[in-house]
């Protein structure tokens, strides 16, 4: 409850300053005054989530980004435990995937506008090719980090690769896996909002744009705001999806301000002190 306490509070005392620097118009080399209060967004807000306009553009968004991610996560996982397990397959296929992965996926946009008959299966490419890369790197390198041991021993007790696959790669790697679905999720959300804001008739980041264009500021915190907190709610279900496929990992708890309590000895006589290796050996030289 204090950790959470503390959390709120801290929000809370950067709404207040942003209320406060606004409604002074400060303006000490940044320019407070062009921003709209809080107040002024809580308004734009309310209003907003009164109207059809802003809960389409939020489905849309999602839509987009559910459908990318997934597409994304089943071909990065897939893709990457092959070239982490077939010398052929990286052979093939690691030059290009190396050559396409610096490229960001916004700079895709006019491939997309030039390949897909429509703008929403290009926004949809561009989402999934934003989170598509973290995912195939990050399970390629959990898959070459397992230990060969495992597979050696489930190979020894007559298992198969579909075997080895299910009982032994899928499961070491889920941590790694997990991880790079979590940074799929951000750079998707990043890219998605920055595909409709270039090509896109509804959404979300659209909205945000024409807000912009007609200088209605308190309309783009508002987008804004609901960018940031779709990405929070997206992002933590990854990880709570994550949490509980990895239940059976081992968990450290972080207790603030615990220290390792010493050990009491037990009660009665103290046990004769057992004789060190050093000792031990020149015993056996004298013998």
């Amino acid at each position: 409850m204090t950790r959470y306490a503390l959390r709120v509070t801290a929000l809370a005392a950067a709404l207040g300053l942003w209320q406060l620097l606004t409604s002074l118009d400060v303006d000490l080399w940044l320019r407070f005054s062009q921003f709209p209060t809080v107040t002024d967004v809580a308004h734009t807000f309310a209003d907003r989530l009164a109207g059809a306009d802003y809960w389409t553009d939020l489905t849309d968004s999602l839509t987009r980004i559910v459908t990318g991610f997934v597409l994304a996560a089943v071909a990065g996982v897939a893709l990457g435990v092959l070239v982490a397990r077939s010398t052929l397959a990286e052979d093939l296929l690691g030059p290009l995937l190396e050559v396409v992965r610096p490229i960001p996926a916004i700079a895709l946009v006019p491939v997309a506008i030039l390949l897909f008959p429509s703008n929403e299966q290009g926004i949809v490419f561009i989402t999934f090719t934003a989170a598509f890369f973290p995912v195939l790197v990050s399970t390629r390198h959990a898959v070459r980090a397992l230990t060969p041991v495992w597979e050696e021993a489930v190979l020894t007790m007559g298992g198969g690769r579909w075997r080895v696959l299910g009982s032994v790669v899928l499961p070491g790697a889920l941590p790694g896996i997990f991880g790079g679905l979590s940074v799929g999720i951000g750079v998707s959300w990043i890219c998605v909002i920055s595909a409709e804001m270039i090509s896109g008739q509804y959404g979300v980041g659209y909205r945000t744009w024409q807000d912009y264009t007609v200088v209605d500021y308190p309309g783009v915190f508002v987008g804004m705001v609901t960018i940031g907190v779709l990405g929070w709610l997206t992002s933590t279900a990854v990880e709570l999806l994550g949490r509980r496929l990895t239940r059976w990992l081992p968990r450290t708890s972080q207790v603030t301000g615990a220290r390792p309590t010493p050990s009491r000895p037990p009660a009665g006589p103290s046990p004769a002190p057992q004789p060190s290796g050093t000792e031990e050996a020149r015993d056996e030289h004298l013998v």
